[in-house]
């Protein structure tokens, strides 16, 4: 086989793989959207799945193999994605029942229309541009050192695995839409350690009932706990 032939042998099977639809705004924008190459990327797999292998839901395994990152690195940037509304995760009962989890894009797309909105009708001004630009050259890649105070980080060394994208979205909800401070949620989990109930429904139980007794800092916690404890003994 001469060089010739083996080119159009591998274009031929390149081809035959299949074409993913990759919105133009988002190769283009996404920088100027505070997103990096790890996040852009992330979001080409999760339509590469979604198009060509009918997985609205690849594992970190999954993902991990395609982008060559560790499944914490890719665990961090899912949970920021999310965070900023560019993915949600959806829970959807078939016909028979079944109960399973896709990543909504929905966010994504929302996103791309309203920055390319602005971008015709001219609204977005020099101040936003910069505030813009400012956020691409800021939105790096965390040192080790910030990644070990991250709070997603020091569950997974608790729980000694990594989180699932469902996990993540928990720690999600507790800091953006419960405000649970992040030294409560921290406090939270040493407490569920001690009781030697490592699992994220009794955490979210200790951080409910904090909520309810006008729990609002690590001093209160402590305090709370202590009193509990005390009252258990007599």
């Amino acid at each position: 086989m001469n060089h010739e032939q083996g080119l159009l042998q591998g274009i031929t099977w390149g081809m035959a793989q299949g074409i993913v639809n990759v919105p133009q705004a988002l190769l283009q924008s996404y920088r100027a959207l505070g997103l990096n190459d790890t996040e852009a990327m992330l979001l080409i797999q999760l339509l590469s799945f979604r198009q060509q292998e009918l997985n609205a839901f690849p594992s970190m395994e999954q993902l991990e193999l395609r982008m060559g990152a560790s499944d914490t690195v890719i665990s961090l940037h899912i949970q920021r994605l999310m965070r900023e509304g560019w993915i949600a995760i959806d829970e959807v009962t078939d016909a028979l029942g079944i109960r399973y989890e896709h990543y909504n894009l929905t966010g994504m797309y929302e996103k791309l229309s309203v920055f390319l909105a602005e971008e015709m009708s001219g609204s977005m001004s020099p101040q936003d541009q910069k505030v813009f630009e400012q956020v691409q050259l800021d939105h790096v890649e965390g040192s080790l050192e910030e990644q070990e105070r991250n709070l997603f980080v020091t569950f997974e060394k608790e729980f000694a695995r990594p989180l699932s994208p469902m996990e993540c979205e928990t720690i999600s909800g507790w800091l953006d839409q419960d405000q649970y401070a992040d030294e409560l949620i921290r406090l939270a989990l040493k407490e569920a350690v001690f009781a030697g109930k490592i699992h994220f429904r009794y955490i979210d139980r200790i951080l409910l009932e904090w909520s309810r007794n006008r729990v609002k800092t690590a001093e209160d916690a402590k305090a709370f706990t202590q009193k509990f404890r005390n009252q258990g003994k007599s």
